[in-house]
């Protein structure tokens, strides 16, 4: 079987990429899941979207939808962040800003914020269609 992919954006904790890779394979049916990583990643994207970080993100998400063809592109916060040490509301307001961010950016894709929580487990928090 030929691989097919998607693509998430998290944060780099090691504790949050099973669970959402397993979520993204079966929600887009992919046998593969790019994934580009940075502390606190929803802070960077809702708070200083024009930063060389978060151009650092958007740069690395384009090859993977443009030498993978990913289906589907999600951003990703979790519960006991290092990276962006705020309360989970916050996360989650800063996810949902994320989203519509990269939604301007790339609206031909299918979008998904996803919120992993302190049991480990994944949870939409909204969805995008093209």
């Amino acid at each position: 079987m030929p691989p097919t992919f998607c693509t998430a954006i998290n944060c780099i904790d090691g504790r949050t990429q099973l669970p959402v890779i397993q979520w993204l394979s079966d929600r887009f049916g992919v046998n593969q899941v790019d994934l580009v990583t940075e502390p606190g990643v929803v802070r960077v994207l809702a708070h200083d979207p024009e930063s060389d970080e978060a151009t650092s993100i958007c740069k690395r998400v384009d090859v993977s939808i443009r030498a993978h063809d990913s289906r589907g592109l999600a951003i990703v916060a979790h519960h006991d962040c290092a990276g962006n040490p705020v309360a989970d509301e916050e996360q989650i307001n800063q996810l949902e800003v994320s989203l519509d961010r990269l939604a301007q950016r790339y609206p031909h894709m299918a979008l998904f914020a996803l919120w992993v929580d302190r049991d480990w487990a994944v949870h939409e928090i909204a969805h995008l269609s093209p």
